[in-house]
């Protein structure tokens, strides 16, 4: 089989970001509080890991833990925490907005979308939470995002091939479908062989260490996924 993928690892500590890089990350989303699904990093950790990477780094753009529905502050929030991320050197900005009734709000999200540019958006997976998810799909390329994070609405991408190959397939070269969720060393090899994908993500939570002091198990892991199959 042709190796032919990018890895992205996210993570919410500069010892963890070294680490990934290290350890042949292809590119880092950088969080706070992961255990909630991420939130906006702040400045300073986004500037000292900027300045520690040489490999891409993309911010997460989430004011809040909770749902996807922002109010107008938050969006204004959003939008300066964008502007905050490109003037430190981000590379890229994970977000998403939905409606109250968990669709995506295309109007919104394309507000942000234009304010990130000229660097590119990955909506993020809000995406799971959506009812019709090849509807939403086709929302996500409206608001113009390059990227689209999911799981194929399922817990972990292992139990979201189906709709993950539903929906690599009405992508085509639309729109970069990356799975994400519950990827590890012991599953990843066979989602590769399963999914058409050039880029995946994983966290890899329940390797990292408790006191971000030792990461080799963490590095480990990492290179065991980018091993050849």
């Amino acid at each position: 089989m042709k190796e032919n993928f990018l890895l992205e690892i996210s993570v919410e500590s500069l010892g963890a970001a070294v680490a990934a890089e290290r350890a042949g990350a292809a590119r880092v989303e950088l969080c706070s509080n992961l255990q909630e699904g991420g939130v906006t990093p702040a400045p300073d950790l986004l500037r000292q890991v900027r300045a520690a990477l040489k490999i891409p780094l993309f911010s997460i753009i989430r004011p809040r833990a909770g749902d996807f529905v922002y109010d107008e502050s938050e969006l204004t929030a959003m939008i300066a925490e964008i502007a905050e991320a490109k003037e430190i050197g981000a590379d890229g900005v994970v977000l998403g907005v939905l409606r109250r009734d968990n669709s995506v709000d295309v109007r919104r999200t394309k507000e942000l979308v234009d304010s990130a540019d000229p660097l590119p958006v990955t909506f993020h997976r809000a995406f799971d939470r959506t009812k019709d998810f090849l509807q939403a799909l086709e929302d996500v390329i409206a608001a113009g995002a390059r990227r689209l994070l999911t799981s194929g609405g399922a817990d972990t991408v292992p139990g979201g091939l189906p709709i993950l190959l539903q929906l690599l397939e009405a992508a085509a070269e639309r729109i970069i479908v990356m799975p994400g969720r519950g990827l590890n060393a012991g599953n990843f090899a066979a989602v590769r062989h399963a999914l058409p994908a050039r880029e995946f993500h994983s966290g890899l939570g329940t390797v990292l260490p408790y006191d971000n002091s030792d990461f080799t198990r963490f590095e480990a892991e990492i290179r065991a996924m980018l091993r050849p199959t």
